[in-house]
């Protein structure tokens, strides 16, 4: 029997919305270049990196991890890492989806690696034919040529990036004290027990700047509609991001950052709908790699595994090539979802003026 007090009164259920007030009209700004997604329907998919991102095989490593820790707090020798015991904002389990990112000073060695590692193949792939032709055209010896080639190319304009490479991988795989640090707070949460979705105010709060008090803007879910926002990157290039903003209040959210903007709708809408399995408390929990600890938590998500006899180790125990193909799989569920073909369910329980 599912425990359904374990929910609270304001948990998002889709068979048991509320009538609401007619939305306000939007802004000029809200309606350019924004396609409202409708509500309901929603398939069993997600960004396709929600799945590729926790191989069994990682999952495993966390787990022997996990037992090896457990084992040594037992035996009462168990040193914990300076990180255990830091806040990093981050959640993603059966009750709730907060999200962070870390400061900009771990970003920048992030991105002094990517950019370094990056820029050093492109200039050497680029360099391949002009070296060839130059070995094949001179009259020059062999010896002189690669000497001209070390010192004048490999050695100003190849050396920068690769140096930018080693000294940002050096310092995230044996400083992490160095780059490593939590942000000042969460960005924005999900919280599937309550059916709420908070966005954590900075700017607007002056208790932040006085005491570090993080201002809260929060609405229920099925208050909240998605969109798609269209905006050209610099090249001209449509870049499509998924938006949760407030029917009658100035709240929004910027998937962005969880999700990059990409030329196709389809990954913005995989995560729309996502979201609504996670929030409804009337369905089980998406069934992926990361939730799998947590299922029997959530009542439920526990019934119903109950019920149709799920494996409980279903992900952390497939193999390797079982994984590539449910990944192939969500790959093309993602590219044939049909959410603009659905009807907007959430216009049963009001009216909206734009």
């Amino acid at each position: 029997m599912i425990q359904e007090s374990y929910y609270t009164e304001t948990a998002y259920g889709a068979i048991e919305i509320p009538q609401q007030e007619r939305s306000s009209e939007r802004s000029w700004i809200m309606r350019f270049a924004k396609a409202r997604l409708p509500w309901g329907n929603a398939d069993e998919v997600c960004p396709v990196s929600f799945v590729e991102d926790y191989s069994p095989n990682d999952r495993r490593n966390q787990e022997q991890l996990q037992k090896e820790r457990e084992g040594r707090i037992a035996k009462g020798t168990y040193i914990p890492s300076p990180y255990e015991l830091i806040d990093f904002h981050i959640r993603d389990d059966h009750e709730r989806f907060r999200y962070a990112l870390l400061p900009a000073k771990s970003h920048f060695w992030l991105y002094m690696k990517a950019l370094g590692k990056f820029i050093f193949f492109l200039l050497f792939i680029v360099s391949i034919p002009g070296h060839i032709i130059m070995f094949s055209a001179s009259a020059e010896p062999f010896w002189k040529l690669t000497k001209l080639l070390i010192i004048e190319y490999y050695f100003w304009i190849l050396g920068p990036p690769l140096l930018s490479w080693a000294i940002g991988s050096i310092v995230i795989k044996y400083f992490p004290n160095l780059w490593l640090k939590p942000s000042r707070g969460p960005i924005w949460e999900l919280n599937r027990r309550t059916g709420l979705v908070t966005v954590f105010d900075y700017k607007n709060n002056g208790e932040y700047k006085k005491n570090g008090t993080i201002g809260e803007l929060t609405a229920p879910f099925y208050e909240f509609d998605a969109y798609i926002a269209t905006s050209p990157d610099s090249q001209g290039m449509p870049m499509n991001v998924l938006y949760l903003a407030h029917r009658y209040r100035n709240i929004m959210i910027n998937f962005g950052a969880l999700l990059c903007p990409g030329p196709e709708t389809q990954p913005a809408c995989a995560l729309w709908d996502f979201i609504q399995n996670y929030m409804d408390v009337s369905r089980p929990l998406p069934d992926l790699p990361q939730y799998e600890e947590y299922r029997h938590l959530d009542p439920t998500t526990a019934e119903y595994d109950r019920r149709v006899g799920r494996n409980p180790r279903f992900w952390i125990d497939m193999d390797d090539a079982t994984f590539k193909q449910v990944v192939r799989e969500m790959h093309q569920r993602v590219a044939s979802i049909d959410t603009f073909q659905r009807p907007n369910l959430m216009e049963r329980y009001l009216t909206y003026v734009d």
